[in-house]
């Protein structure tokens, strides 16, 4: 079994789909609606879409909810890292270890969780 897709509603896709295409590489593929519906590929094949949220204000994802990217060193992390600072993402906390991993987290537009990491070899 693979994974097909993820459906994150959000209050504002378009923001949302720039965020991911500028920022974690993945193709706008199909967009509907005034602001409703985006699709977008990511590498391997995994496709995201973001609906538009029904209600005002961002949506509520439970705790620790999140999307988790993994890259191929730890020197890929401080490279996507450095790219969101340049870019002027604010709330960006810095690169750290945790559980044997090289990460940092930072929050899409529509507050979803984004974690980007390296997890060495066992």
């Amino acid at each position: 079994m693979q994974l097909n897709h993820l459906d994150l509603p959000v209050p504002d896709v378009a923001a949302t789909a720039a965020f991911f295409t500028t920022h974690f590489g993945f193709r706008l593929v199909d967009t509907r609606g005034n602001n409703g519906f985006a699709l977008l590929l990511g590498e391997g094949g995994v496709a995201l879409v973001l609906t538009r949220r029904r209600t005002e204000g961002a949506q509520d994802y439970p705790d620790n909810f999140h999307i988790g990217f993994l890259v191929d060193s730890d020197a890929a992390v401080h490279a996507a890292h450095a790219r969101l600072e340049a870019a002027g993402v604010t709330d960006l906390p810095p690169v750290s270890l945790q559980r044997g991993a090289t990460l940092f987290y930072v929050h899409a537009p529509g507050g979803i969780l984004v974690e980007v990491s390296h997890r060495p070899p066992a």
